[in-house]
């Protein structure tokens, strides 16, 4: 991806600073008036495990030196670090903005997209969820969680977290503090998860890949790290009209890069399930399941917003 980006005409300087990096440790714990070190992307950069290339020809450098952020920052990461960077860019374009992976990535954002959702409401305690559960079997999201971790099927007397089954709620009754502090979001349970959990890559509103995650065997989890498998897809003309519809609310956070996922319904529709929009991957395998290019038009885009959005 930075490669790419390095070779874009648009692009005259490319630094990659590393949370990785000893030198940066302080400001990954709080980056205002803390030093920033940053490594120059060149022909030869390319991916290790061991991050050498991250850290290569690393030196000091002014954050306002830059006009472009462009965050590959995964959980863990807080609330209040995100802000703190997009106080230290004030001036340049984030992509995305942090204001907005904040609002977007709560569970919560989900209740502002209702139209296109399963049946859902945001629970605070323990007789929420029993009174929901009622009406259908559910799945229990914790509003900050990721990867699927968290993630909890109610159905009845019986909850199920993907690797055991427990009594409700007794179960539950661990999770109070947690409902009554912050709340969970539940949603219907869709009894077509063995269908696959579709994730479709969305870039300044245009669709650039789809892939479809199949659980594993006897799992209803389809998120790769619980075990799930990924096949490239072609986004549904549901999903099109879908990401139509929820790009607004999301243009207006901020947010140029997202991902999108979906499951069948009992009505044998797709619907919405998640919306991702911090540290959005995969473009590399994209292309190779799609075999068409996606991270030459990706960073297309990125610069053209980069150019409407920039203050100077």
């Amino acid at each position: 991806l930075l490669q790419q980006m390095r070779q874009h005409p648009d692009c005259a300087h490319l630094a990659v600073a590393s949370r990785g990096a000893s030198a940066n440790t302080a400001f990954f714990e709080n980056p205002i008036d803390t030093p920033l070190f940053a490594a120059p992307v060149t022909a030869d950069f390319a991916y290790s495990e061991d991050g050498q290339l991250m850290r290569a020809g690393e030196q000091q450098v002014d954050p306002q030196d830059f006009d472009v952020v462009f965050l590959r920052l995964p959980r863990p990461v807080t609330d209040e670090y995100l802000l703190q960077l997009e106080q230290l860019f004030e001036r340049q374009v984030i992509i995305n903005r942090p204001s907005g992976i904040i609002q977007t990535s709560s569970k919560a954002f989900l209740l502002e997209l209702g139209e296109v959702c399963p049946p859902m409401r945001l629970v605070r305690s323990v007789d929420d969820v029993l009174a929901f559960a009622k009406e259908f079997p559910i799945v229990l999201k914790p509003l900050r969680g990721y990867g699927g971790a968290g993630v909890l099927k109610v159905n009845g007397n019986k909850l199920d977290d993907g690797n055991a089954v427990y009594d409700t709620r007794e179960y539950l009754q661990q999770l109070k503090q947690e409902l009554e502090e912050d709340g969970m979001l539940a949603m219907q349970f869709l009894k077509n998860v063995s269908q696959g959990d579709k994730r479709t890559i969305v870039v300044a509103g245009e669709i650039m890949a789809s892939s479809l995650r199949m659980p594993a065997t006897d799992s209803w989890l389809c998120n790769v790290a619980q075990g799930g498998t990924s096949v490239p897809a072609v986004a549904t003309e549901e999903e099109v009209a879908m990401i139509a519809t929820i790009h607004p609310k999301l243009e207006a956070a901020g947010i140029l890069i997202y991902g999108v996922d979906t499951l069948v319904n009992d009505d044998g529709k797709r619907v919405l399930s998640e919306v991702n929009t911090l540290s959005i991957g995969g473009f590399p395998q994209s292309e190779r399941q799609q075999g068409r290019p996606i991270i030459s038009p990706t960073i297309d885009k990125i610069f053209r917003y980069a150019d409407q959005h920039f203050a100077g």
